[in-house]
């Protein structure tokens, strides 16, 4: 109860925050951006607090006291500032018909896909089976820590990995809360403002109900033509259409070995991959702020939109990236057409914006991202993202790999891009120009991920690809509706815009359609009791000697060192872990000859498993003679090793 309270506490500051920073704007607007000011602000105040403090309750705390600290002052500056009153000038309908149904979907794949418990085990989905681990460790092993944090998974590896979105809910785990309440209610919260952000952001842009609800579908239910490798599958083989639903990805979205790498949004990125959806939250309102300053000439939301992108490099360093390259192609766009002497006022604008996101970033930048991925070697060129065989040639044809994934939509973006009428003025005018200047942003997006390889996984481009496809769609939702009005009067338009969303949709609906119904376990109930065990019985500082299976409950449910995780997050995370594995290999199959490396890395306990047992030669019978067994159920054991455990535990 205690860290739900302090999320809500966050969350009126930032809304109290918003709501005097922006008061000409609609109350809806003010309230979706303060929520999303709370989130971000109980994200980086208690981690700044916690360089001093540590990440313990008091930084919360303390941090909390700013943020109502800083809602206080900005009310009291702004409280004879006229308020706009009206919630917003969409149908009241609009946010609810799209919002609502998405957000409570969303809830059930939480529900089914973050620790379910069942039997005493917990289980997952198919698309959090693999990295939910990643988040979980984050979150546990982050209470108490001094900052800059390190791996768990690599003791004395400075964690470079975006985290801020895992410590929202550590900072909850302190306060009281559950590991599997916190990670819902947070998650749950950021999707829907996700959901109810991009509602507005192409409202605003489009002001009209149905280039919303077509933007909006084809943002979330997205997918290419993986469909029609699915049909020609069940062709072949009738129960090719239950493999669908019951294989290990075998939805249209995502099959590798056919080149299939668009996937759903909602079910591939949202919900398993926390980071990028903490950094959605962060990303929508920064496009909204955008397009809002530079149809309105607004330095002071120029100033607040500087200060917004200042904190999100470790909220999620990709968003920061793309939000980054659609600036400076919005700037090029509105200098180019600036008239007169604009010029001057756009570039002060832009560059005020720019500086006070640069100053804010770069230390950041220079702490975290730049040694893991620039010293780390993962910065290389690759044309092409994903079709690239790595020899320069491609697997598919560069327009058919596209088509194929993206769907018919690759083949719209231009035209949606520059879509509308030459002689268009007033409002028409300002709304084209922010297509264009979105669109010009998007493609220096597309073109730089296209050429760059940013991590050492090359698949992670596509969370700058799917930020240029979320800038094009209130235009492409603008540019087919427009389409359908000048086809009036035309036999069978009605026919061919459904064959459209549904050759659009129908892989991102059997794709979620098969998360719905997928159901693993993560860990078995013997596990989840050694996990338990170790959290309650051991000091935070413990260092465990584990396998590096990436389903490690001491490292995801416990928050506890271990010597090396699983090659799976550190190889793509950039970081060096050869030498770490060789240790660990030599205590596990050898400990009898490694005193010296027990010692060096300080392990106080011994974790083994049937995947320790599997992966290594493990010497058990020289844990069971020189150890002592704390705990023991099924398959699963656990050792305490005499002085080393001794001096663990009195650290």
């Amino acid at each position: 109860m205690g860290g739900v309270l302090l999320l809500v506490g966050y969350l009126l500051c930032g809304a109290a925050l918003m709501d005097a920073l922006l008061p000409g704007h609609f109350r809806l607007t003010r309230l979706w951006l303060g929520l999303c000011a709370g989130l971000i602000e109980m994200m980086w105040l208690p981690a700044l607090m916690a360089f001093a403090l540590r990440f313990t309750r008091a930084s919360q705390l303390l941090g909390l006291g700013i943020a109502l600290a800083l809602a206080a002052i900005a009310q009291m500056m702004t409280r004879a500032v006229p308020r706009k009153r009206r919630w917003t000038d969409m149908p009241a309908w609009l946010p609810f018909a799209l919002v609502v149904p998405l957000t409570l979907l969303s809830a059930y794949l939480l529900h089914t896909h973050v620790l379910r418990e069942s039997g005493g085990a917990l289980y997952v989905g198919q698309s959090t089976y693999g990295d939910l681990c990643l988040h979980l460790g984050i979150a546990t092993s982050l209470r108490g820590t001094a900052f800059p944090p390190t791996y768990s998974l690599l003791p004395g590896a400075l964690l470079g990995y975006p985290f801020l979105g895992d410590s929202l809910v550590t900072s909850m785990l302190l306060c009281g809360g559950s590991l599997r309440l916190s990670f819902i209610l947070s998650g749950l919260l950021m999707m829907a403002l996700v959901y109810l952000g991009f509602v507005i952001f192409c409202w605003d842009l489009t002001q009209s109900r149905a280039a919303t609800v077509v933007a909006f579908v084809l943002m979330f239910i997205n997918g290419g033509l993986g469909f029609i490798y699915a049909l020609d599958g069940i062709g072949k083989d009738a129960t090719a259409f239950k493999e669908i639903f019951t294989g290990f990805y075998r939805t249209p979205t995502n099959q590798p070995d056919l080149n299939l790498r668009w996937v759903n949004v909602l079910c591939d990125m949202m919900i398993p991959q926390r980071t990028l959806l903490a950094g959605w939250m962060a990303l929508v309102p920064a496009l909204w702020m955008l397009a809002t300053a530079a149809r309105k000439r607004s330095a002071r939301l120029f100033a607040i939109l500087g200060v917004w992108a200042g904190a999100m490099p470790m909220i999620h360093t990709h968003s920061f990236l793309a939000l980054g390259l659609i600036s400076a192609g919005a700037m090029i766009y509105c200098l180019l057409h600036a008239s007169g002497s604009r010029w001057r006022g756009v570039l002060l604008r832009f560059l005020l914006y720019g500086v006070i996101a640069v100053v804010l970033a770069l230390p950041q930048l220079m702490t975290w991202s730049v040694p893991q991925t620039v010293k780390g070697g993962a910065l290389k060129f690759r044309f092409n993202w994903v079709n690239n065989r790595g020899d320069g040639s491609l697997i598919d044809g560069y327009c058919w790999f596209w088509i194929k994934n993206v769907g018919l939509i690759w083949l719209l973006m231009v035209p949606a891009a520059l879509c509308g009428r030459r002689a268009a003025k007033g409002v028409e005018a300002r709304r084209q120009a922010a297509f264009r200047m979105l669109g010009l942003g998007a493609l220096a997006v597309y073109v730089v991920a296209e050429l760059i390889q940013f991590q050492p996984n090359e698949y992670d481009n596509n969370k700058l690809f799917y930020v240029a496809y979320m800038a094009m769609m209130p235009a492409m939702g603008w540019f087919l509706v427009a389409l359908f009005n000048r086809l009036k009067g035309v036999r069978g338009r009605a026919v061919l815009a459904a064959a459209f969303l549904i050759a659009s949709t129908l892989s991102g609906a059997l794709t979620i359609g098969r998360e719905v119904v997928s159901e693993y376990q993560l860990f078995s109930q013997a596990e989840v009791g050694a996990a338990r065990y170790a959290d309650e019985n051991t000091p935070p500082g413990a260092v465990f000697l584990t396998g590096t299976q990436h389903k490690n409950p001491i490292a995801a449910l416990a928050g506890r060192s271990i010597i090396c995780g699983t090659p799976s997050y550190l190889f793509f995370h950039g970081i060096d872990y050869s030498a770490q594995y060789l240790d660990l290999s030599r205590m596990l199959e050898f400990p009898g000859d490694s005193e010296e490396l027990f010692e060096r890395y300080g392990v106080g306990y011994v974790f083994i498993s049937n995947y320790e047992r599997s992966d290594f030669a493990v010497d058990e019978d020289w844990f069971r003679e020189n150890g002592e067994l704390v705990f023991a159920e099924g398959d699963v054991c656990l050792y305490a090793l005499g002085g080393v455990h001794r001096n663990s535990t009195e650290s």
